[in-house]
């Protein structure tokens, strides 16, 4: 009986351990540079006006969601109404959902002009 519930331990033990360590990994800032566009208006993938960062991978543009304030943050201006802002870079956390990519931004760094 104690050996079964020292087993149970352990095994709940290293589930959560794996879990913790794939949690922290999906955590790490990344930068990309790339266009900054208006989700609706731009790209017509969002049904609001957002910012999405569109960053060439290889052969590929993939489009990044900002997980920002979108049109109230001070840099949507510029990519309103099929506007673009080029040379952005943006520091943050990637992530997933429903298939399209997702950056939550610590930092949005403009091209001066």
């Amino acid at each position: 009986m104690i050996r079964t519930i020292l087993l149970v331990v352990a095994v709940a033990a290293g589930l959560w351990a794996f879990g913790t360590e794939a949690t922290a990994e999906d955590k790490k800032e990344t930068k990309l540079t790339g266009t900054l566009m208006c989700g609706k208006c731009g790209l017509k993938i969002t049904p609001k006006c957002s910012n999405v960062l569109q960053v060439k991978e290889g052969d590929k543009t993939v489009n990044y969601i900002l997980d920002d304030k979108g049109n109230g943050e001070d840099y949507h201006e510029g990519v309103c109404g099929d506007g673009k802002i080029e040379a952005v870079t943006v520091t943050g956390t990637v992530s997933e959902k429903d298939g399209k990519k997702y950056i939550k931004p610590t930092k949005v760094d403009l091209k001066k002009k």
